[in-house]
């Protein structure tokens, strides 16, 4: 689907753009999965549903939180870290479906990494308002494999550091079906997204959603 309101890509068209070494963002390169992933959403969130998680400091995330695959990245006073049981209900996450598999394996190798396999899957859901302040993903066994961020919805602007919290940060706006990948000499950059501005998508609605596989275990 085109949705001109939004400038989106055709399904099956995206375009390459270099972040950083190591790092791409890949315009539109999840639009040809939009359907199919968007309606295992739905299922995925019934069992597993969304929650404003607490960091370790006593902060209520605006970010709302959620997992699927093997283990789910969660927060409480305790820590960061991964589990492969869900605090909620002590059950295991939802099984990821084969159609994220292969979008989260795609566009890996498109960045080059064709070696990727996820067993994790962390979903964030932004309303207007919400953000998510500059961090690391460095609670994965192995930093060797990268890391592949879809999003849908609103769009975004998307925050990229560097190894430093105090290195410049550049910004990239991201649209719906927009990827980014960043591994390798990239892959502990401090990331994050600013506050979500007000809008309506004419598929998501008031709100952004935003996919990050890793391979955590």
């Amino acid at each position: 689907m085109n949705y001109n309101l939004f400038d989106d890509s055709p399904a099956g068209v995206f375009d390459r753009e270099l972040m950083a070494d190591g790092a791409v963002l890949l315009r539109g390169k999840a639009l040809a999965f939009e359907h199919d992933l968007l309606s295992a959403l739905t299922t995925i969130t019934e069992c597993a549903p969304f929650r404003h998680m607490v960091t370790p400091g006593g902060f209520t995330m605006s970010v709302a939180m959620t997992n699927f695959g093997r283990a789910g990245w969660i927060t409480d006073r305790t820590g960061y870290r991964y589990d492969v049981l869900d605090p909620e209900n002590g059950r295991q996450w939802p099984v990821m479906p084969i159609v994220f598999l292969r979008l989260a394996r795609e566009a890996a190798n498109d960045a080059g990494y064709p070696d990727f396999v996820p067993d994790a899957c962390l979903i964030n859901r932004y309303v207007p308002g919400a953000r998510l302040t500059l961090h690391q993903d460095k609670n994965e066994r192995d930093f060797d494999h990268p890391i592949v961020s879809v999003s849908f919805g609103l769009p975004a602007v998307f925050q990229f550091g560097g190894l430093k919290r105090s290195a410049p940060v550049a910004k990239h706006t991201l649209k719906h079906g927009d990827v980014t990948v960043w591994g390798g000499v990239s892959r502990l950059r401090y990331h994050g997204v600013d506050i979500l501005k007000d809008g309506e998508h004419p598929v998501m609605g008031s709100e952004r959603i935003n996919l990050t596989f890793r391979r955590a275990l």
